[in-house]
């Protein structure tokens, strides 16, 4: 018998995706002594991964490819990577690498299995009846032809084991606060002046993320007269079909009161020119990292009652929920903030006081770490 240290080994379609949510959780693992291993598809961001003292595995696949023949050749080369791994655990992180990934763990005679549910993407934004099909059909597929004895669920939030019929108290099922935020990283800075209100939306520029609710909002209270200014700040993502066109943010960009001024990686800075964090999302949210980081900037935060979000933030104490879809109530809420600068900044100061309540990257590497501990010791 052979002495190798015990490990996990986290399967994840992108690079990006682990190094902007996940390096924590790879901490974590590191803290009690797992070899970790990372497989995504590697671009520009193995050596942030490797800094945790994860080994980064590339595995070629293209997330937009619904391909039968493309689908095979990934459970595929997943298998074979489990198959000479074989690590202890096996991490799968969203959806398309809990389906595929976990149906190469199982052919690779691995149990051990967390499922990640990182939110439904736009399968959980949309509301028509073709959407709850393939929602019933998701839920067939991982219940039943994924799930096994040694197999863990990881949520962002309660209501996403529901949509799978768990039971988010069930003993195989792990809560935990989003990707968390390490609070230093976010310096509470003083407000700017008011007016006007300054919004800002930091967020891949997709439509399941209300960029245009937010435009049309904006739109809507200067014609009231409140004197408001949004910005908004992030991509446009090429390999998702949801995408707004860059056409359109310039569009938008050149209207009165509205900016898109592109991706960031100063957050930090953002929050110190802004009051509210706004993020008027059509559902399909885990816990999204930028309220997150909004919230702990101390920053009021706007966003819509939909699963992840309003985990986060209650009505009238971190800041405002409306509900989703609904530009003309998403004015009337940026039009009671511009009014009350007090409420504005006594939102912000209980939004961080929410985040380090719970929701900071330790809460989260200690909720993974008790996770790993038991199932380590469910294993023979």
């Amino acid at each position: 018998m052979t002495d190798r240290p015990r490990s996990v080994l986290f399967l994840v379609t992108e690079d990006w995706f682990f190094a902007s949510h996940f390096l924590p959780m790879a901490r974590a693992a590191r803290e009690m002594g797992l070899a970790v291993t990372v497989v995504a598809r590697v671009r520009a961001h193995r050596e942030v991964i490797e800094a945790t003292g994860a080994r980064v595995l590339a595995l070629e696949a293209d997330r937009r490819s619904m391909s039968p023949l493309a689908i095979l050749r990934t459970v595929g080369a997943m298998r074979r990577v489990l198959a000479e791994e074989r690590p202890d655990i096996v991490h799968a992180i969203a959806l398309r690498s809990i389906v595929l990934g976990g149906l190469a763990a199982r052919l690779a005679g691995i149990a051990a299995r967390v499922y990640a549910l990182t939110g439904l993407g736009f399968l959980g934004a949309r509301r028509d009846a073709s959407a709850r099909v393939a929602r019933a059909g998701l839920r067939l597929v991982i219940r039943c032809g994924l799930e096994g004895r040694g197999t863990h669920y990881l949520f962002e939030n309660d209501d996403d084991p529901r949509l799978i019929g768990l039971d988010p108290r069930a003993p195989n099922v792990t809560i935990v606060g989003g990707a968390g935020v390490e609070p230093a990283d976010y310096p509470v800075a003083p407000l700017p002046p008011q007016p006007p209100l300054r919004l800002a939306v930091v967020a891949r520029m997709l439509w399941s993320k209300g960029i245009d609710l937010a435009v049309e909002a904006v739109r809507r209270a200067r014609a009231r007269g409140v004197a408001v200014e949004l910005s908004l700040f992030g991509a446009p993502d090429p390999d998702n079909p949801k995408a707004v066109p860059e056409a359109t943010l310039r569009q938008w960009s050149d209207e009165p009161g509205i900016a898109w001024r592109g991706a960031t990686r100063d957050i930090a800075g953002v929050w110190r020119e802004h009051h509210v964090c706004c993020l008027p999302s059509r559902g399909g949210e885990g816990l999204p990292r930028t309220l997150l980081e909004g919230a702990v900037s101390g920053r009021a935060v706007l966003t819509t009652d939909v699963p992840g979000c309003r985990a986060l933030v209650r009505d009238g104490i971190e800041g405002l929920v409306v509900p989703p879809d609904d530009a003309a109530a998403l004015a009337e809420a940026i039009a009671q903030l511009a009014a009350d600068p007090q409420r504005v900044a006594a939102m912000g100061a209980a939004a961080r006081a929410r985040v380090l309540d719970g929701f900071t990257e330790r809460h989260v590497m200690d909720g993974l770490k008790d996770l790993y501990r038991r199932m380590l010791d469910e294993r023979p």
